[in-house]
């Protein structure tokens, strides 16, 4: 059984215990000795660790630490700029002695991947446009394989197993309120947006079939998966005859869905379902980085500062209220 989890570690403790190598790179520091810079990751989360003036000698072992060995660890749990980190004193690769359950290592959305999958299907096999329904089935059946294990993200907010199913889903569900309310809204246009919107993540990112990700393609860090969306949905929409406004709006919701050009978009959404698309992108990422930073926080006490909440620290409320 893994010794401690990343969520339960508290600053200035001293533990020993197994992690998965999320990355690993040797650098220089500003006295000219060499450390090895980690973020290592378990079930429940990741935390950055160095280990500090590594002599020559010692180069050719660490070198073999790479992205998805499972190492055990000696740290004392520190704190630099808000966020907890190890402070490594030993470090060494694992073998079959160790008696590992790969499951304490890699995370994972919290539901089951085909159920997940057939909630996704079903919601589809429901539009009433026979052109919206069809291209989204053709796309949920072409990528089932992959999308039964891919993360929608490379790092931050649903970088998991399954986390591309599992950030479609609760988008899926938030629709399908927000369209009560407003309801003049295109249910079916909307919802075809949300199953559309982040599929070319599965070009863009690379990923095992544990969700864990090595970084970016190619074909990602050119183009993105907001151009390479756009590529696909032109090849789909003219192969399945789709009309060409209903086309292109579908490809202007995946442009413009990250609103700002600093993110990527060109264009800001231009018709109502394509600026609704954009928060319930935003919602369903947000809450998801506040639930993670929560998990790992003690009740009556603020997390971590968090890079993409602006650097926010998040307050867990007190189970007493």
């Amino acid at each position: 059984m893994k010794d401690y989890y990343i969520k339960d570690l508290k600053t200035n403790e001293d533990i020993t215990s197994y992690f998965m190598v999320k990355s690993a790179s040797l650098r220089v520091g500003s006295n000219r000795k060499t450390y090895l810079d980690l973020v290592l990751g378990d079930a429940t989360g990741e935390i950055n660790a160095k280990k500090w003036d590594i002599a020559d000698e010692e180069v050719a072992g660490i070198e073999k630490i790479i992205e998805g060995n499972i190492i055990r660890v000696r740290a004392i749990v520190t704190e630099w700029n808000g966020m907890k980190q190890l402070k490594v004193s030993r470090i060494r690769l694992t073998g079959a002695e160790d008696m590992l359950d790969i499951n304490d290592y890699v995370k994972a959305a919290p539901e089951d991947p085909k159920e997940m999958y057939d909630y996704i299907y079903a919601k589809v096999d429901s539009l009433e446009d026979q052109d919206l329904r069809k291209l989204c089935t053709r796309v949920l059946t072409d990528r089932r394989e992959k999308i039964m294990y891919y993360p929608a993200a490379s790092k931050n907010h649903h970088a998991e197993m399954a986390g591309l199913l599992w950030h479609v889903k609760r988008m899926l569900m938030t629709a399908e309120k927000v369209c009560e309310v407003y309801s003049e809204l295109n249910r079916d246009l909307l919802m075809a947006g949300v199953v559309l919107h982040d599929i070319e993540k599965m070009i863009e990112i690379e990923s095992n079939e544990l969700g864990i990700s090595s970084g970016y393609s190619f074909e990602g860090k050119m183009l993105g998966h907001l151009v390479l969306g756009v590529r696909e949905l032109e090849k789909l929409c003219g192969e399945l005859d789709i009309c060409r406004e209903k086309t292109v709006m579908l490809e202007h919701m995946v442009i413009s869905h990250h609103y700002e050009p600093e993110y990527g978009s060109p264009r800001k959404p231009l018709f109502p379902e394509a600026e609704m698309l954009h928060y319930l992108d935003m919602i369903d990422s947000k809450m998801y980085d506040m639930e993670e930073a929560i998990s790992m926080t003690e009740p009556g006490e603020f997390s971590d500062r968090v890079w993409t909440l602006d650097n926010r620290s998040i307050y867990r409320s007190s189970d007493k209220n």
